[in-house]
């Protein structure tokens, strides 16, 4: 790694943990840490969300996905503005009417605690594998360049992001992330520039090369639903944004964080909006590398043209194309973007920690205490991120393996949600049926591929696995529509 890129990239680093840092208040509540007492710019907010969503996630692995198929997974962005639309119609007003740092407040209203120890916990799962995989995806470009051995980074990014997270509160993590998201959109853009410029024969040749190869696709537009089709991708997305943007305490925190309703809604569309022109830039990106090393065959080694090597074609390509100076900039959008979404997943899972496991037992809890829940809190799902991050050293792409766990983990939290909200007449009892259904189709339906071999293949669930989070948040849905439905109707006999 060249001198001039190491001081960028060192800089960068100390730089943003230092501006965190910077935040620090000796005196601080809960508020302070969780929300910032209210006090935030709606275009900070929105940036953030923005970035929260963006992660190294999109930045290594959508790239690696349009390098080495098509833009298939380009889809999932498209349910956003569906999503977002839903979000601020319905669930940005409930959330500041409540008036909750936590989002599963009002499930705990609606059903009762066992809705929001259920909810919050299967939450709490998905932030834990969030934190590892974005960990292991940020370890891959130092790695590449360095040569160091990967647990050794992923141990300091960690480190790195828990100490201006903790002690700046979401103020810190908010201000950082607006910055992180302007570094990561311009490095995206120099980068795509560079790729187009080198080619010999520049734009024109890169759309002919990328058309002869379909790499525009947007994946079959058939009924399917047993491959990654159109409709497929588009369903899965439409019910994870809804999800993400409706019910996720990293985006309803930052609602919270908003200075009045107005704000919270402006900061959500926005930031959820911005996501799919950048998107589709780290799409052009990946289509980009993919017709440069088709141009410059021989620049590429054979074994990066193999699928678990894909999410390395970017960094491979950022250490031996890009000039002095942009290599370590966009080393630092990476981590730019990986460091935010930890630091957020850091400061809403000890939210959900205080306000749904220890304020419900201890009520009378002073603001000092409170807050320490909140660091140890932040220090524990940090070190647990890093130890499972150790063990995701090799996966055949890191946007599959998130997909699909977020599709485990999430254990039908939209159904509930959608059960509580849209139906006033569905009872503990119909919610408590229809979630342990739900939770059995999930299970089947993620875990049949694996142990249904042999005599039992014919047992295994036939659906995409993107499919296993709307098949769960349906059954959910309207199990508990049903059962109180046939109730209703008994009663009136």
């Amino acid at each position: 790694m060249r001198n001039i890129d190491l001081f960028i990239f060192i800089a960068y680093l100390v730089g943003i943990v230092v501006f965190g840092m910077s935040f620090y208040k000796k005196e601080r509540t809960s508020d302070d840490y969780s929300t910032g007492s209210g006090t935030i710019p709606a275009w900070v907010i929105g940036l953030s969300i923005f970035a929260t969503f963006v992660s190294s996630i999109s930045y290594l692995a959508l790239p690696g996905i349009a390098f080495l198929s098509n833009w298939n997974a380009y889809v999932f962005s498209l349910s956003i503005p569906i999503a977002i639309f839903m979000a601020i119609k319905f669930f940005v007003p409930l959330y500041r009417s409540v008036g909750s740092p936590s989002a599963y407040t009002y499930l705990e209203q609606r059903f009762g605690s066992w809705a929001r120890i259920y909810v919050a916990s299967f939450w709490m799962l998905t932030q834990v594998m969030r934190i590892a995989t974005i960990l292991y995806l940020l370890a891959l470009p130092m790695y590449v360049l360095l040569g160091w051995d990967m647990r050794i980074i992923i141990l300091i990014t960690g480190v790195s992001v828990l100490i201006y997270s903790v002690m700046g509160g979401i103020k810190a993590v908010v201000w950082t992330d607006a910055i992180q998201a302007i570094i990561l959109i311009c490095g995206a853009l120099a980068t795509l520039g560079i790729i187009l410029f080198s080619l010999p024969g520049g734009i024109s040749q890169f759309f002919e090369v990328a058309g002869r190869h379909d790499k525009f696709s947007l994946g079959s537009l058939g009924t399917s639903l047993t491959e990654s089709t159109f409709w497929v991708v588009f369903i899965y997305g439409l019910f994870i944004n809804l999800q993400n943007y409706g019910i996720d305490q990293n985006y309803v925190q930052r609602y919270m964080s908003a200075r009045n309703d107005k704000e919270a809604i402006s900061s959500a569309m926005g930031g959820g909006l911005l996501y799919v022109p950048v998107s589709l830039l780290f799409f052009l990106i990946g289509t980009g590398l993919f017709v440069y090393y088709q141009v410059y065959s021989e620049a590429l080694p054979p074994e990066f043209r193999e699928s678990g090597m894909s999410d390395s074609v970017f960094p491979y390509f950022i250490v031996n194309v890009l000039p002095a100076g942009l290599t370590g900039l966009l080393i630092a959008s990476i981590f730019a973007a990986g460091m935010s979404t930890i630091s957020t997943s850091l400061n809403s899972s000890a939210t959900v920690i205080l306000n749904n496991y220890y304020l419900p037992v201890k009520k009378d809890m002073s603001q000092g205490e409170m807050v320490r829940v909140l660091y140890i809190s932040s220090a524990l799902i940090s070190i647990a991120g890093i130890i499972i991050s150790f063990y995701i050293i090799r996966v055949e792409s890191a946007l599959d393996i998130w997909w699909n766990l977020a599709g485990i983990f999430s254990g039908g939290m939209l159904g509930i949600f959608l059960l509580g909200y849209f139906s006033r007449k569905v009872g503990n009892a119909a919610a408590i049926t229809g979630v342990a259904l739900g939770l059995l189709v999930i299970i089947y339906m993620s875990l049949s591929p694996v142990y249904f071999t042999g005599d039992l293949e014919r047992f295994q669930n036939p659906l995409h696995s993107y499919m296993t989070i709307v098949v769960g948040t349906m059954v959910i849905f309207f199990t508990g529509l049903l059962i109180t439905s046939i109730a209703s109707k008994i009663l009136k006999k």
